[in-house]
Order: structure tokens, then C-alpha cells, then sequence
């Protein structure tokens, strides 16, 4: 059975805000049990699930890959629009319903083969987004 947390360690885990991960749970996005008090659990497992993130460890136990990374606002969307403007690219990502607009480089999307409909992670630093293909 996979390990049960408490909806702000799940909405952590999940790079959300704790209202956030309650309304996926009424939306039916995320499932989760109820404690005997009523109150919501969710699966190790169904946090993997919903957002594609599998904690990775290296032989030494060492974050791998997109945990490596030193930014704990990494949210997991799909790619809806991409407009090219000369050096610069608009990539608007949708994550669990709500937009978030990037402006990368046009050598950066062509590197990423960025484009509708690609499972992309917005990280998000201060008032920059960057985009890694998911």
C-alpha cells in the first residue's frame, strides 16, 4: 500500500497550493480516502499519477532529473498555444485548468520540439517561468 498523506503535504508534493489540490479532489482529478474524522488522504501513488512525477534517486540516493533541480515550483501542464515572434516564443501551458504564458527563446522551443499538446513543467522562479518538456 502506498504511503497516505495529509492534503498540504500531498499539494506539496504535487507543486500545488493546498486550495488547489482540495478542488482536484471534489473535481474528482485526485482520489482520496477519508479518515475515520472525516478528514481527506491521499496516495504516495496518486500524487505520481496525477502529476507524472516519480521520485528519482541516484545509486548514492541523490536526486535524479527534473528533481535535481533547485525550484520547488514545478507544475505539470499541457502546451495549448505557441506563437513565434521573430527571436522569442508565447508557449501558453494549461495546468489543471488554469493558463500560464512563458516567453522563451525560438532556439529553446525548437531544442524542447515544443508544441500543442506536449506535456511540458512550468518552473516557476520569482516573476520568470521556464518550460522543460515533460
Amino acid at each position: 500500500m502506498s504511503e497516505l498523506l495529509k492534503p498540504m503535504d500531498a499539494a506539496q508534493m504535487a507543486g500545488v497550493s493546498y486550495p488547489t489540490l482540495k478542488q482536484w479532489i471534489y473535481q474528482g482529478k485526485i482520489r482520496s480516502t477519508k479518515t475515520a474524522g472525516g478528514h481527506h488522504r491521499i496516495a504516495r501513488s496518486e500524487i505520481e499519477r496525477v502529476t507524472g512525477v516519480n521520485r528519482k534517486l541516484s545509486k548514492r540516493g541523490k536526486p535524479l532529473g527534473l528533481d535535481s533541480i533547485s525550484g520547488r515550483n514545478k507544475l505539470s501542464g499541457t502546451v495549448t498555444e505557441i506563437r513565434y515572434e521573430g527571436l522569442l516564443v508565447q508557449i501558453t501551458i494549461d495546468v489543471a485548468g488554469q493558463e500560464i504564458t512563458s516567453i522563451i527563446t525560438s532556439d529553446s522551443a525548437r531544442a524542447l520540439d515544443l508544441k500543442e499538446g506536449v506535456q511540458v513543467y512550468a518552473l516557476i522562479k520569482a516573476t520568470e517561468v521556464m518550460v522543460i518538456r515533460g
